[in-house]
Parts: structure tokens; C-alpha cells; sequence
């Protein structure tokens, strides 16, 4: 079975079993966001390949709301690739926009319901680290979103995260997604300068 394949254990980090999945999770993760910080549209199907994998992985942890999140990443992922392509093709010199204040305001608010619900159907399921693993999943939809728009804004979405996610995982004995979660970090940071330099003047709000 595909979930057995990913989570037995085939090697030792730092003292903490690693999967099949730990090991594929870790490098289609930093293949997919090295690939968004360079605004190349291949980040997608990448991205679709590393929510799969992903998605197992948390579903063995019993991360609920990580699971379900990687399957929400698939449809937002296939989403994004059609809206990068449709009309023209997203060059890695292709414009990225900005988002108004108003707009981060309203996404703040979905995102604090969002949290909270998730936060309920997560302590009825008895999942893991219920509040922690709601407001990731809350965060990273509107992350997200946020990417599909090439909103320049989307990367502080991301790296905040990042920071929540590393102690998640780690606690959880998953040092290698831990680590890829400290590596996704150091790549936002230069997806953020990045991406800053393709802002046209005037900063085009989206």
C-alpha cells in the first residue's frame, strides 16, 4: 500500500526514524518553493507532488487538518496553474502584484474564523495538536490564494507558517519535514526580495 511504502521507516536522522515519505515530502517541497521564488510556473505541478506525499504523511501522524490541507493544496495548486497560464505564459520575469491593506485586513478575519472552526472539528476528531494544526491550515489557504494572485504579500503569509510549523512537526517526530519547514523559511525570505524586484512602478494593486 502507498501509505505503507511512505511511512516505514528506511533510515535514522539525528536519532528519529525517517519514511520514504519524510525523504520525497523533503525534496519535492524544496524543489516546488525554490521554483516560487523564481515565479516559475512549474512550482504547481511540483506543488501537486509534494501535497500528495505530504498528505500521507500527516494522515499516518493523525495532523487531520494538514491532511485535508494538502488536499485542498491539489485544487488550489491545479487553480493556480491555470490562472498563471491562461492568456499569457508566467516567465520567471513575469510582474507580481501587490494587495492592498484592506484586502490582508479581510484576509486576517477569514483567516481567525477559518481557525476556529477547523480548531472544533479538530477536537471532535481528536486529531493532533488541534489549535496548531487549524491555524496552519487557515494560514496556509490564505497564503495560497495569495500566490495564485502573484500577490507579492503572499511570502510574510508563508514565512509566519513556517515559523509555526517547525516546532509542530519536530514535537511530532518528524525532524526531516521539520527541517524542510526551516528550509522553506530561508527560501521565503529570498522568494520575498525576490519577487520585490518584479513589482512594477507604482506598485499594481491586485
Amino acid at each position: 500500500m502507498a501509505m505503507d511504502f511512505l511511512t516505514t521507516p528506511v533510515l535514522t536522522f539525528m536519532g528519529m526514524p525517517m519514511s520514504w515519505g519524510d525523504i520525497s515530502g523533503f525534496a519535492t517541497g524544496i524543489a516546488c518553493v525554490w521554483l516560487t521564488a523564481r515565479a516559475n510556473v512549474w512550482n504547481f505541478p511540483v506543488g501537486i507532488a509534494n501535497s500528495a506525499i505530504l498528505g500521507l504523511v500527516f494522515l499516518s501522524q493523525r495532523l487531520f487538518a494538514d491532511a485535508c490541507l494538502q488536499v485542498v493544496f491539489i485544487v488550489m495548486s491545479a487553480l493556480g496553474l491555470y490562472q498563471w497560464l491562461h492568456g499569457h505564459y508566467a516567465r520567471e520575469d513575469s510582474p507580481v502584484f501587490r494587495v492592498s491593506v484592506a484586502v490582508q485586513l479581510r484576509l486576517g478575519a477569514v483567516a481567525v474564523v477559518m481557525t476556529v472552526l477547523f480548531w472544533q472539528v479538530l477536537l471532535h476528531v481528536k486529531g493532533s495538536a488541534p489549535f496548531v494544526d487549524a491555524l496552519i491550515t487557515a494560514l496556509s489557504l490564505c497564503a495560497q490564494w495569495l500566490l495564485n494572485r502573484r500577490a507579492l504579500e503572499s511570502w510574510w503569509w508563508w514565512i509566519v507558517v513556517d515559523l509555526i510549523s517547525i516546532p509542530l512537526y519536530w514535537s511530532r517526530e518528524l525532524p526531516l519535514i521539520a527541517v524542510l519547514y526551516v528550509v522553506f523559511l530561508l527560501i521565503c525570505v529570498r522568494g520575498l526580495l525576490s519577487w520585490r524586484k518584479l513589482v512594477p512602478a507604482g506598485e499594481v494593486v491586485a
